[in-house]
């Protein structure tokens, strides 16, 4: 997800119309929803299972109960009573489960943090407690146990206005209320900087309840002062270097860490995304970095951490922002190491980094860039994973090939490797080495004719079916020029999720083919176009799918970022997917957030008998809900809502979901 501040008011929200960055996107490139027309304008080609599918987004709901009547007919992979759609201030799940808080934003991490106080908060309280806005979650099992191993969780953003006591206050002008947002002192700005990065936790299933384990040895906070090394391709160069570190090896902190990754060897990974909104001050037009930034949103101003740290003032360290928005890898079973930034990967706003070990022992993890018109990747290492030798796996990550893709009308895939030297990414385009190709990321894409996606967030590779499922969130700009009979969706508001079988069902494949497995929305409004199966409920459908899980069984879960009573009138949640047999493409809810939040992770244990989650900004957005008003947060939510508690909803957590008296999720 991303997050804006108004510059007028210096607030964050995270509001539909906003939530997808900037836009920055200047090629002529194909859009998916161009390529997705053009194929089903040719669907007579179209074979085997995934026909259907194909043929339905070019008709009516109506239309497609006809076509969909044998699918829709049962066999879905998932049992379990469906969580009943909604709006409220509570978390839902699926009768006969357990949704338990594990974790909330401040809760004690080391034996010896203070307990949390939001009205006396520090940096250095921070420092020893659980972080703010948790996105990615995983799990790394301890002796290979599903009952006892260390969370990772990524703490992507802050928000002020719900973290800071008094700094928003309901005013009155021209006969209207309106909020009024006091500038962050420096003391707060250091709390959010603490807030910021990743929690690695020991945890511990006992008597059927998680617990968090404070005295765990591999406990760590890493946050936005945390050191840092640059390594592969782009370390030690010129554009990186600043004035605090003039070798260009040594990065500090980490920021906008979306969702992430576990790798098969067993670290953490975090994945840099909006960069863009944590620096300031402006370059000349003519800067060596002008277009590079601009290509990003390179400066947003959305946080005010540049009064009082320069390195966030491009205007003073214009290089610092080209050490930000890389996979970040963090050796977990050492908790003084230093986490390294895997500038092989690429530099874009990434999403995360799911990974799977290949048929010949390469590792593949496929990557998108969340924003408008921006693209998908994915990195095969040049080395091969090894089971039977952790540390030879360590540095995997600083050697390999990044790829983007293209989709193309007739249903192939191909993916196009990022080289220097080779097609246009050339000396001859202003690059000198792989190093500068890597640093703009992005730049090369667009010369190599990469397709422009809708938001490309969560793309997750599936051993059980060898498989991969591409989250695309949504595309608010899509112009009306873009669509015709095929792809009916202007301003694609509800997003749609991609299936891709790479050739030879090997994942190192440069090809492959890809399928709409569905568009997404309320299948019984005709213009929308959904094409969930007819077996989906009124309860089952969702829009902007946005992360996304594979459980041991082989099963998608998707959650999603966006929904709300003005864009579909339910909450974020988790849902269940079908991907195979008669159900394919049914969709149950299973799990419902508090409003203002949105679903993230979510994270399933190895023998599928827990599923963590991450409830992230509760409250933030709440002036959409008749019940909240418009309340200034901490000064008013009391009075306007009668069941406000302190630690709740205000609190971002991460939640463990388990089946009453044992037993694997929806079997």
């Amino acid at each position: 997800m991303t997050e804006h501040r108004s510059p007028d008011t210096h607030f964050r929200t995270s509001l539909l119309e906003e939530n997808d960055g900037p836009g920055t996107n200047p090629t002529d490139n194909q859009t998916m929803g161009e390529i997705i027309a053009a194929r089903f304008s040719r669907r007579g080609f179209l074979q085997g299972s995934l026909a259907a599918t194909a043929i339905a987004v070019t008709v009516s709901p109506l239309a497609l109960i006809l076509a969909d009547d044998a699918r829709a007919a049962g066999g879905s992979a998932f049992s379990f009573d469906e969580v009943e759609a909604g709006v409220d201030d509570k978390h839902h799940v699926a009768a006969g489960y357990d949704a338990d808080v594990l974790l909330r934003w401040g809760d004690p991490l080391f034996a010896d943090s203070p307990a949390f106080d939001p009205t006396k908060q520090s940096a250095e309280a921070q420092e020893r407690q659980f972080g703010y806005n948790n996105d990615y979650v995983g799990y790394i099992p301890i002796d290979g146990s599903a009952e006892h191993g260390l969370l990772v969780v990524n703490h992507e953003y802050t928000n002020p206005h719900l973290m800071f006591p008094g700094i928003v206050k309901v005013v009155e002008k021209d006969g209207k209320k309106e909020l009024e947002v006091a500038p962050l002192s420096k003391d707060q700005v250091d709390v959010e900087m603490a807030a910021h990065g990743g929690t690695v936790v020991e945890i511990r299933k006992v008597s059927g309840k998680w617990q968090v384990v404070r005295d765990g040895k591999l406990n760590r906070r890493i946050t936005s002062n945390t050191e840092m090394a640059l390594s592969g391709p782009v370390a030690g160069h010129d554009r990186v270097k600043t004035s605090a570190d003039p070798t260009g090896t040594k990065a500090i902190g980490t920021v906008n860490n979306c969702a992430g990754g576990v790798t098969p060897w067993g670290t953490y990974i975090m994945a840099e995304e909006n960069i863009h909104g944590y620096f300031s001050g402006e370059l000349p037009a003519d800067h060596a970095e002008a277009a590079n930034y601009k290509r990003l949103g390179i400066p947003e101003g959305a946080y005010e951490w540049a009064a009082h740290y320069d390195r966030f003032d491009i205007g003073k360290e214009p290089n610092e922002p080209n050490r930000f928005g890389w996979i970040v890898e963090v050796d977990v079973n050492d908790p003084t190491s230093v986490p390294r930034k895997r500038t092989a990967m690429g530099r874009f706003k990434h999403e995360g980094a799911e990974s799977i070990v290949a048929k010949d022992g390469r590792v593949v993890f496929y990557l998108g860039d969340d924003e408008r018109f921006d693209y998908v990747y994915k990195f095969v290492t040049a080395g091969k994973f090894n089971a039977e030798d952790r540390a030879a796996n360590m540095d995997l990550l600083d050697d390999g090939t990044l790829y983007v893709a293209k989709f193309a009308e007739d249903g192939s895939i191909e993916w196009l490797p990022i080289v220097f030297g080779q097609g246009p990414l050339t000396a001859e385009n202003g690059f000198a080495s792989q190093a500068d190709v890597l640093i703009e990321t992005r730049r090369a894409a667009d010369l190599l004719g990469a397709t422009k996606m809708d938001r490309p967030e969560d793309v997750q590779p599936n051993a059980a079916n060898g498989k991969v499922y591409l989250m695309l969130t949504n595309n608010s700009k899509r112009k009306a020029d873009q669509v015709d009979a095929a792809n009916p969706r202007a301003e694609n508001a509800f997003g749609h999720i991609i299936e891709i079988v790479e050739d030879g069902g090997d994942f190192t494949a440069a090809k492959g083919k890809w399928e709409v497995l569905l568009k997404c929305g309320d299948p019984s409004v005709a213009e929308v176009g959904a094409t969930f199966s007819t077996a989906t409920t009124a309860n089952g459908w969702f829009g902007m799918p946005d992360n996304c899980a594979i459980d041991a069984a082989g099963r998608l879960w998707v959650s999603t970022d966006g929904q709300g009573p003005k864009a579909t009138g339910r909450t974020d949640g988790l849902w269940a997917v079908d991907t195979e047999g008669e159900a394919r493409a049914t969709s149950k809810l299973f799990f419902r957030v508090p409003i203002g939040a949105e679903l993230c992770g979510p994270l399933f244990t190895p023998d599928d008998q827990t599923a963590f989650v991450a409830v992230q900004h509760p409250a933030d957005g709440g002036e959409d809900w008749e019940p909240f008003g418009r309340p200034s947060y901490y000064e008013d939510l009391s009075t306007r809502w009668p069941d406000f508690k302190p630690d709740m909803p205000v609190r971002p957590s991460v939640v463990a979901i388990t089946k009453q008296g044992g037993g694997k999720i929806a079997v």
